[in-house]
């Protein structure tokens, strides 16, 4: 390994916007984040589903349409031969 290529390895924290901090080593002193376990919802067992502004059924909507158009196009392909 070359000799003063490598950047310094040190203590750090990381900082989450929940006020959460982490001790652990890194080349940066300080790492901030916006979301760590203690206050994500899938670790803190709050997750929910929010189907906000119909986004399943759009997709769902968009799925149909692509598959109907699939099958349009290969009933025009049949018909060709």
């Amino acid at each position: 390994m070359k000799a003063d290529i490598h950047p310094k390895y040190q203590d750090a924290e990381i900082r989450c916007a929940c006020g959460n901090v982490i001790k652990t080593r890194s080349t940066k002193p300080v790492i901030i984040v916006g979301i760590c376990n203690a206050c994500h919802p899938f670790y803190t067992g709050q997750q929910k589903f929010v189907d906000t502004a119909g986004r399943v059924d759009k997709f769902q909507q968009r799925m149909a349409k692509t598959k109907a158009a699939q099958e349009a196009q290969a009933a025009s392909r049949k018909k060709k031969k």
